[in-house]
């Protein structure tokens, strides 16, 4: 699995928890020396020990939040003074909300476009180009199956995911003649922190999902198929097919139903 890649780098946003640490321990696992970034350092801590231990490969953490102005260029500053050339990025940084108007805290839904669109964005664009004159490298945003329709309850978030995987596919059919891919990934729900974080707590309880292993394989998989973008889970796939059968205004009112009977509370930034 992915043998062109071992020996060399990738970095991991949203590294300390969920679909970003299990990308790190896949990757690891195929030998790929890992640059890992989050907010929480102890978790970055204890995941690049565990890296260097199991799969005796080179791990370098850069603790920081990708909202704060200048984050991007700093963080790959110091990639670079490291002599760290990356053949893969993974875009997992991200949070979620779900909530009603009046509920919801205009500041965080700001911070949420920031890191979901802007710092993602940054990095593509900033990263894209050393892969592009060396005609080999690879791109992963992490999107989900939301981005496939708007979702009442949760405007921003699906809103941003949809700009995720419209971005991703359109990079695809440029670069995919250049020896570089760029795939969107869109998972369903995910046994991570994520719906806790979200204000949802008990939402996997009810829910079919996967685990980050499952998502992450099926990710690799498409990835070294140079798959434009991928929905994980058969089940998910298929609801991804959904909105293309109905109506704009049956498939935004219809997702009324998962949320509405929620308690709704505010939420911070999982990574």
């Amino acid at each position: 699995m992915l043998e062109a890649y071992t020996e060399r780098w990738a970095l991991v946003t949203g590294a300390s928890s969920g679909i970003g640490a299990e990308f790190a321990r896949v990757l690891a696992g195929n030998g790929m020396h890992l640059v890992l970034t989050a907010r929480r350092e102890s978790l970055l801590e204890e995941l690049a020990d565990e890296l260097r231990t199991q799969h005796m490969v080179q791990t370098e953490i850069v603790p920081m939040d990708l909202c704060e102005p200048a984050a991007v260029p700093e963080l790959l500053g110091r990639i670079a003074d490291r002599n760290i050339e990356l053949e893969l990025l993974v875009n997992n940084a991200g949070f979620g909300f779900v909530g009603e108007i009046e509920g919801t805290d205009v500041d965080s839904m700001l911070k949420m476009v920031s890191l979901n669109v802007s710092a993602l964005t940054e990095l593509t664009y900033r990263v894209l180009p050393d892969m592009l004159a060396r005609e080999h490298g690879a791109i992963i945003n992490v999107a989900s199956v939301v981005s496939f329709q708007p979702v009442a309850y949760m405007p921003v978030y699906a809103a941003t995911k949809a700009f995720v995987l419209h971005f991703s596919e359109a990079l695809w059919a440029e670069a995919r003649d250049r020896g570089v891919t760029v795939m969107g990934l869109c998972p369903g729900t995910t046994e991570t922190e994520f719906f806790d974080v979200a204000g949802v707590p008990g939402w996997l309880k009810k829910q079919r999902s996967q685990t980050a292993r499952q998502v992450v394989k099926e990710a690799i998989d498409a990835l070294e198929k140079r798959r434009p973008y991928v929905v994980t889970g058969l089940w998910n796939y298929l609801r991804s097919l959904g909105p293309r059968l109905a109506t704009r205004k049956t498939v935004v009112t219809q997702t009324m139903k998962f949320f509405r009977t929620r308690s709704f509370s505010a939420t911070e930034d999982e990574d």
